[in-house]
């Protein structure tokens, strides 16, 4: 080797490079930070700021994964003991919000004055469009009234289904729901009032004997299509528990959950309920609740193998490849189902349940979020990863199962058997559907691994990550510049001042440094933590 190297070519060799992503990792650093280029509008002054990737998962990213872990933690733990109702009014506006909302309303007038002269409204819809994408980025909640209605001026007609409940379904008690979010309050013999929250555990049925390792006794008599069809529709039935525990309690029960797959590759979830329910109560809302799948039936595979239906340009339609008719289209074949039909598929929860009752504070409230928020950062199906033959071999036919079965009304596999998807387009291909559900490393669930009721605590995630965020800053005593003030723009790898990976790193650990440096300092000057800080500035 001739001459001396850069500093790029020695931070880039591969010893280097792991040396500097441990580091990066053990500070708590982003391993993937996004360059960006601030300017200060006032001085011209320029500087590269690295910002975490943030994303949710360990395999990708450990610290920005833990730091979203911990956020869930905190969003869990504030909301599950709460005793007095949360606050859900919206924060006035502030000045750029203001100024954006004012567009858009001059906008919506504009375009609302020439549809009633009956002039050409194109312009005015994508100028509300741009500026609802901006109402957005301001962070107004809320969703602003529609712009326009559909072009030929009519209304889908909505399909309905009977309302009553299936013979082999227990009826329930409903009382009317009362506008409140928290339990009941129980009073001690010797006066001392406490008021429970639960953390509850449901899982989908059985679906044929399994042994200790989570795989099937009898893989030939093993139900994996129901399996299939309970993971994909478990989001839709646990909504259909809230609901229905809502109407015999009384009141807007509220939840923090998480999903996770069972040793045997089930769906269950973990919830942080706020107030008890009786266990006899739960095991009556549970045998209960049930989520009916009115979909076409998929008994007949009509194309499959190099017989596939074919689009045509013409039609806009898939049509069959042999004779050429138009495929039934999906409002059709839902308009074939009668009343004297059967649903496609009914998902249910299994009898087995596990409740337990928590105080606020105590141990067992640490535990349970520890254990809730503990495979967030893991992709489903890496909560249980097979270690032996027949585990691979339960969740390989766990996954073949899942291929073709249609996991939403659009869905590719609808071709499969004669149906044109909803809203169907060229390049469909059964088998090939890019839907989450179909995915091996999600199990059939395509739902989010978080479900957290909108009463929980009165805020969103960014209201919680804005709260870390303000703590941190008045902790260290820093003054809030006003955004107005900078301009940002991504770096690209075709900049002057682009900065490879290895030295993106360096410059993480160096940010990590100081800012460790100067939170212990203010902490020293603040002396011993109270309350629940610590906790919260930890994972600053």
């Amino acid at each position: 080797m001739t001459g001396r190297q850069t500093r790029a070519e020695r931070a880039a060799h591969p010893l280097a490079r792991d040396s500097i992503r441990k580091i990066a990792e053990a500070s708590g650093g982003c391993l993937r930070p996004l360059q960006l280029r601030r300017t200060d509008t006032q001085t011209g002054e320029t500087v590269s700021v690295m910002v975490p990737c943030g994303v949710t998962l360990a395999s990708i990213c450990p610290p920005c994964a833990e730091r979203a872990r911990a956020l869930r933690a905190a969003q869990c733990r504030e909301g599950w003991h709460l005793e007095d109702e949360p606050d859900l009014s919206p924060a006035a506006p502030d000045e750029m919000q203001e100024f954006w909302l004012t567009l858009r309303a001059e906008a919506q007038l504009r375009r609302d004055t020439a549809a009633a002269a009956g002039q050409e409204t194109t312009g005015y819809d994508e100028l509300i469009d741009e500026l609802d994408t901006e109402i957005t980025l301001a962070g107004i909640r809320g969703k602003v009234a529609t712009n326009h209605s559909s072009s030929d001026g009519r209304q889908s007609a909505r399909r309905s289904r009977s309302t009553r409940r299936r013979h082999d379904a227990a009826s329930l008690p409903a009382r009317k729901i009362a506008p409140r979010t928290t339990g009941r309050v129980y009073t001690s013999p010797d006066g001392k009032r406490y008021r429970p929250s639960m953390f509850l555990t449901l899982t989908c049925d059985s679906y044929g004997r399994v042994r200790d390792d989570g795989t099937p006794a009898d893989p030939a008599a093993y139900d994996y299509t129901r399996a299939a069809r309970d993971a994909i529709h478990f989001a839709a039935l646990l909504d259909r528990f809230i609901q229905n525990l809502r109407r015999v309690l009384g009141y807007e029960a509220q939840y923090f959950g998480g999903v996770e797959p069972q040793q045997r590759l089930a769906p269950h979830i973990h919830l942080a309920m706020r107030g008890s329910v009786p266990r006899p109560l739960l095991r009556q809302v549970l045998a209960a609740t049930y989520h009916q799948v009115w979909w076409p039936a998929t008994e007949e595979v009509r194309f499959a193998g190099d017989v596939l239906p074919m689009w045509d340009e013409d039609s806009g339609n898939y049509v069959d490849p042999t004779s050429g008719e138009v495929l039934q289209t999906w409002d059709d074949a839902l308009d074939e189902i009668g009343p004297a039909d059967q649903p496609r598929h009914v998902a249910r929860f299994g009898p087995r349940f596990d409740a337990q009752g928590v105080l606020a504070g105590s141990k067992d409230a640490n535990r349970c979020i520890g254990y809730l928020t503990k495979y967030l950062t893991k992709q489903v199906a890496e909560c249980h990863v097979p270690e032996t033959a027949a585990q691979q071999a339960h969740a390989d036919r766990l996954a073949k199962a899942l291929r073709y079965e249609p996991c939403s009304p659009t869905c590719a596999n609808w071709l499969r058997f004669g149906i044109q998807p909803k809203n169907s387009r060229p390049g469909l291909i059964p088998g090939a559907c890019k839907g989450k559900a179909h995915r091996p490393e999600h199990c059939g669930y395509a739902g989010r691994r978080v479900l957290v009721s909108r009463k929980w605590s009165g805020k969103t995630l960014a209201d919680h990550r804005a709260d870390r965020k303000a703590w941190l800053v008045q902790t260290l005593g820093l003054e809030v510049p006003d955004p107005a003030r900078y301009t940002w723009a991504q770096v690209t790898p075709s900049d002057p001042d682009y900065l490879p990976p290895e030295q993106r790193l360096l410059h993480v650990v160096a940010d990590r440094a100081r800012w460790k440096a100067a939170l212990t300092e203010a902490r020293r000057r603040a002396g011993p933590p109270t309350g629940e800080l610590s906790a919260t500035g930890s994972a600053a």
